[in-house]
């Protein structure tokens, strides 16, 4: 397979970034920023990196251009974790979720998930001991994300997390006046979870 510039990864959408990744294997070479001939491998926390960089942003742009826009600027529709019955956009969690859910049913080599040590749904809350670990030191580290390995059942795996943080007012409203949020004190910009990806190694 003809070799990937590293930088043409965040310009692609992520389901081509993962099969281009994956295609490729843990061991495949790609073009090094350093100059022609070199070359370096796509280890496991390239691939995660190169993933989460596609699903931040494409997270970030729905929430500020669209939920942040529509409900809390223009006020045109709103965002409800009951979007269906009450006809309204889809907050951004549940957009991620569907998202992770969609990639699941592909069986690609990787799965993500959003969860936090606030969780307002008791089923993003972590639950493996990196899980709660990564979590935690991306709330004690700000800007920093967290590797670490971790064996499943029989299967090794690569885990990382991913600082998500306030990125809109309407995150901040909307975790702070939740019935069911344990904590009603975010601003904006403070972390309010983590990205959990994990690649089989």
């Amino acid at each position: 397979m003809p070799s990937l510039s590293r930088s043409l990864l965040p310009l692609l959408g992520l389901g081509a970034a993962v099969a281009l990744l994956s295609a490729c294997g843990p061991a495949a070479e790609t073009p090094s920023a350093a100059g022609p001939g070199e070359s370096r491998l796509i280890t496991p926390r390239a691939m995660a990196d190169s993933l989460h960089a596609v699903m931040n942003a494409d997270r970030t742009v729905y929430t500020r251009l669209i939920v942040n826009r529509l409900q809390n600027e223009e006020k045109v529709i709103k965002a409800s974790e009951h979007w269906k019955d009450e006809k309204a956009l889809v907050l951004p969690a549940q957009m991620f979720r569907f998202g992770a859910e969609m990639v699941a049913e592909k069986n690609m080599p990787f799965s993500y998930s959003l969860q936090s040590v606030w969780p307002i749904n008791k089923q993003n809350a972590p639950k493996t001991d990196a899980e709660k670990t990564g979590l935690q030191y991306v709330v004690d580290h700000k800007g920093e994300n967290y590797y670490t390995e971790e064996v499943l059942g029989d299967q090794r795996y690569f885990t990382a997390v991913y600082p998500d943080n306030a990125v809109a007012p309407a995150c901040v409203t909307c975790h702070n006046e939740h019935k069911d949020t344990p904590r009603t004190d975010f601003k904006l910009g403070d972390v309010m979870g983590g990205v959990v990806i994990r690649i089989p190694i």
